[in-house]
């Protein structure tokens, strides 16, 4: 295994990683709502399952859109 030569720039500027960040913290509440109370999150769970699919579907677009500030090296 091998990183890419900028993975910092990626780590930092990558829409893909941010939004991959907010999926893991909708999973960690999910995780927390699951074992305290559903109703500690106030959004009906219908709402939170299209969160997480949106967020989904928009990391997967985001890996694949050229993003200005990444093709250079890493500063």
């Amino acid at each position: 295994m091998k990183l890419v030569p900028n993975w910092r720039a990626v780590l930092r500027r990558a829409w893909s990683v941010w939004i991959l960040a907010a999926m893991v913290i909708l999973s960690g509440l999910e995780a927390a709502a699951a074992l305290l109370s559903a109703d500690m999150l106030g959004l009906p769970p219908d709402l939170y399952a299209a969160a997480v699919g949106l967020l989904s579907a928009a990391a997967l677009l985001a890996r694949v859109i050229a993003q200005t500030g990444l093709a250079g090296a890493d500063e």
